[in-house]
């Protein structure tokens, strides 16, 4: 095995925010629970220290991780590692910016996500700001809600430039023309968001040179197969790792789809794939 991509999603499922759509919102885990947590992330990222191939990450926890120093340690600690490629999560950006000079910038990304109506619009920009002033790596992107229109357009035109904006087309919604041209405008990649993916036999990464894995250490193909390929830290999954067709009719989720061959989405996110940074940004 040369390089391994993991998406991580231990049982951390609270969070300071109750976005309408989102189960988990201002749920509270306990603190058994979140002593739970921070076992399991330390110990997947003892594993991950550990190995000799290239290894990269992407954080994608139901709940806000960034507020615990468990997660702010692990992408800092991993960022530092040498065969660690690239160390992304994703994040409300509830958090202070300032850890975040103790990693390796050359790898520490971050996949932020605005929510309206759960946090004051300039305090968020300015975090996003900040981030640019730190040099940290970063995407920032919206829900592509109707009512959410007017601020995506705003913070398009107050972000840096240098900073790309993605739109999540939402879930169950189906966009007109008219609304998915205005969409596009902000995000000249939304159509890619638009509609679910037929997927089922299409050649995708995930299940050879990608795998999730949770607190327990169990190793599926992405996060919405639930067959399980064996265990990361008995070593039991590695045999199981081969190129394999999509089992699902559809999908429709960024950190799933992008991994699907024949959409050629690592050419379009080359070097940013995991924090979801286009290739060309400049050219957008």
């Amino acid at each position: 095995m040369q390089h391994l991509t993991i998406l991580y999603r231990g049982p951390l499922a609270s969070c300071d925010y109750d976005c309408p759509y989102c189960p988990f919102a201002k749920r509270r885990d306990t603190p058994e629970q979140l002593r739970a947590d921070r076992a399991a992330l330390e110990r997947f990222t003892a594993w991950v220290a550990d190995q000799e191939h290239r290894v990269s990450v992407l954080f994608t926890p139901w709940g806000e991780g960034l507020v615990r120093s468990w997660y702010r340690r692990a992408l800092t600690e991993l960022s530092r590692l040498p065969h660690v490629e690239r160390v992304a999560i994703q994040t409300n950006l509830s958090h202070r910016a300032s850890w975040t000079s103790e990693a390796d910038l050359s790898k520490l990304a971050l996949w932020a996500t605005y929510h309206p109506g759960q946090v004051p619009y300039e305090r968020f920009l300015g975090k996003c700001r900040e981030l640019t002033e730190r040099g940290v790596r970063h995407s920032v992107g919206i829900v592509g809600e109707p009512e959410h229109l007017d601020t995506a357009r705003r913070l398009r035109a107050e972000l840096p430039a240098g900073t790309y904006l993605w739109v999540n087309a939402a879930e169950g919604r189906a966009y007109s023309d008219e609304e998915a041209a205005a969409w596009t405008v902000l995000d000249p990649l939304f159509p890619v968001s638009r509609h679910p993916h037929a997927s089922r036999g299409l050649a995708c990464r995930t299940g050879d040179t990608v795998v999730s894995v949770d607190g327990e250490g169990t190793v599926r193909r992405c996060h919405f197969v639930p067959a399980v390929l064996g265990n990361l830290y008995d070593g039991s999954f590695r045999d199981a790792l081969a190129p394999r067709p999509c089992p699902l009719d559809r999908c429709d989720c960024h950190i799933g789809y992008v991994h699907l061959e024949p959409l050629g989405l690592y050419d379009t996110f080359a070097g940013g794939v995991l924090e979801r940074i286009p290739a060309l940004l400049g050219e957008m």
